[in-house]
Order: structure tokens, then C-alpha cells, then sequence
């Protein structure tokens, strides 16, 4: 994949009373994504219904709806100066402790699509329940090149 790649946004969620990503000068902030198989929520737990490497797909899953999302935000995904940080939210079991690793899911995919530019700070962590049951949500903050 390149960054001349084009990518497809997912389906908004009916009931969303948020914008999918907020431009505040250079700034990008997207809004969370859930992961989704087929078009549907990836429902799961990691930990108890799903493996470590079956989040990594559902986290690689949710960095292509976010690419999807950047690029309708920005129109040339060129524009992107940096990934800044990504929120990666695990529906972990209680004593599932592989949250990090889930999360390198997406953060390789920006890795190889941007480069250097796609190296980001990140946080990963276990919660207890995910909008319709989905076993990932991540949410996105990037630098945009000035116009």
C-alpha cells in the first residue's frame, strides 16, 4: 500500500450525534472506529473469544477505516505531516495483559503506509465493553501539512 493508495471511510453508526474527525488548524483529531468484519461490528473479547493475532486483524481492520476517514478529511493523504498518537481501546478479558500488542494491528499498517511520518505516540488499554460489542475502537490524532 502507498499513500497514493485510495481508501474507503466506514459506514457512519445511526445514533452518532459526534462529527467523525474535528480540523483545529493543523490539527486532525479523528474519532474513534470501531473495528468491523463484513460491515458489521467485530464482536469479541481478547482474551476469552478471540486471540491476540485475531486483534491485531481487527486493529489493522479499524487503521484501514481510519485511512478511509483521513483521506476524506484531508482529500490527499500527502497532506499528512505526521500520525501523532493513537487511542487503541481492547474489550479484554480480566486477566488479558496484551493490549500493546494488539494495537501494533494498526500501528504497523501506519507504519508502512507513511513511513517515518506514520511513527506515533500511543496508548493501549483494556475496557470492559466496547460500543456494540466491538473487541476494538481506536481514535486517531494527525498533523496536517499547511495548505
Amino acid at each position: 500500500m502507498k499513500i497514493t493508495d485510495r481508501f474507503t471511510p466506514p459506514p457512519a453508526t445511526s445514533g452518532a450525534l459526534f462529527a467523525p474527525f474535528v480540523q483545529i488548524e493543523r490539527t486532525l483529531y479523528v474519532s474513534g472506529h470501531i473495528a468491523r468484519r463484513e460491515g458489521k461490528p467485530w464482536i469479541g473479547r481478547l482474551g476469552e473469544s478471540m486471540t491476540t493475532a485475531e486483534g491485531q486483524e481487527a486493529a489493522h481492520a479499524v487503521a484501514m477505516d481510519l485511512l478511509g476517514t483521513l483521506q476524506v478529511a484531508t482529500v490527499d493523504l500527502s497532506r499528512i505531516k505526521r500520525i501523532v498518537k493513537l487511542l487503541v481501546l481492547v474489550h479484554s478479558a480480566p486477566d488479558f495483559t496484551e493490549q500493546h500488542l494488539v494495537a501494533n494491528g494498526a500501528s504497523e499498517l501506519f507504519g508502512k503506509i507513511f513511513g517515518e511520518k506514520g511513527l506515533h505516540a500511543r496508548s493501549a488499554f483494556g475496557v470492559a465493553q466496547l460500543p456494540f460489542g466491538s473487541c476494538v475502537e481506536i481514535e486517531l490524532i494527525a498533523e496536517l501539512e499547511p495548505r
